[in-house]
């Protein structure tokens, strides 16, 4: 089997439909096994979408796992000779599996592909290709200079926006939205660590796959991606996406130097707090805007 397609789905069943319809077409001239992997939905997912695709496996646990370690059930029970890992909320092109599956095949050396992600509005999703989130680049990310300098080799490395994004390059970071992955290299560095609940986990497995001597690839291929719908942004999430950016640093960088480790922490947390008083702020206005639309 060429491809396993694994959907990890909570509470999106439309988008999960519409990503599906767009999978089922872009299938027809390669073998594949599509796994969704639902975490207790509470919207009707499974009934509502059983029906309409007979030929899709659904794995229904009984609580929410995280997206790690439902990702990983049906990585375990996968037979395809790549692996994608994709977002409920994302379209693809009807031929963007053939060919990222064909750059895979002419490119023995990459463990993994990232492609071009596009917003609902049609916008480049920075995210596409990424540095690791190394000291010195979150520093730079929190502290504005990489949007200060964007195409700067040496403040830009966050989100590598130097690298034109309709070429091909090699970068460390592969977006978790859609991430395919060379079955053999994960047998070799391993699964998706089940530390990371949501968030981190992509870039932890893409730090391990550059570990073991393989390529990241961005491949600008366009899907769109309608980026966040799979999940709430609320204040819960806000401190587990930064908090898996300290378990990737404690896993990844704990021998850093006292200066490297104060600046990492630093930008971590500062990053959190701009991050809640921003969602705060938000909860606020509209607050305030829906008083006096009553008035």
């Amino acid at each position: 089997m060429k491809l396993s397609i694994v959907i990890v789905n909570y509470n999106v069943k439309y988008f999960l439909e519409q990503c599906l319809e767009s999978v089922l077409k872009a299938v027809q001239d390669l073998s594949v096994e599509i796994f969704v992997v639902d975490n207790r939905s509470s919207d009707g997912s499974l009934d509502y979408l059983q029906p309409k695709f007979p030929q899709v496996r659904f794995i229904a646990n009984e609580e929410n796992v995280g997206f790690s370690r439902a990702n990983n059930q049906a990585i375990r029970l996968a037979q395809g000779e790549y692996i994608l890992l994709l977002n409920p909320d994302t379209v693809i092109g009807e031929q963007t599996l053939v060919r990222v599956c064909d750059f895979m095949d002419k490119h023995p050396e990459a463990g993994g592909l990232g492609v071009k992600m596009l917003d609902g509005y049609g916008q480049f999703l920075p995210e596409s290709k990424r540095g690791f989130p190394s000291p010195w680049n979150s520093f730079c990310k929190m502290s504005g200079l990489s949007v200060l300098f964007p195409k700067s080799k040496i403040f830009g490395k966050y989100h590598l926006r130097y690298l034109d994004e309709n070429s091909v390059h090699e970068v460390e970071v592969l977006a978790g939205a859609f991430m395919l992955l060379r079955k053999t290299v994960l047998d070799r560095v391993g699964l998706l660590d089940e530390g990371f609940f949501m968030y981190g986990e992509d870039i932890d497995l893409s730090y391990r796959i550059r570990q073991s001597g393989y390529k990241n690839y961005y491949f600008p291929e366009p899907i769109v991606h309608y980026k966040g719908e799979s999940t709430k942004k609320n204040s819960k999430y806000v401190r587990i996406f930064y908090n898996a950016m300290l378990i990737f640093y404690n896993k990844h960088y704990a021998h850093a130097n006292f200066f490297a480790k104060i600046l990492m922490r630093s930008s971590i947390r500062l990053g959190m707090f701009f991050a809640l008083a921003g969602n705060l702020f938000g909860r606020l206005k509209n607050k305030f805007y829906g008083f006096f639309r009553k008035q």
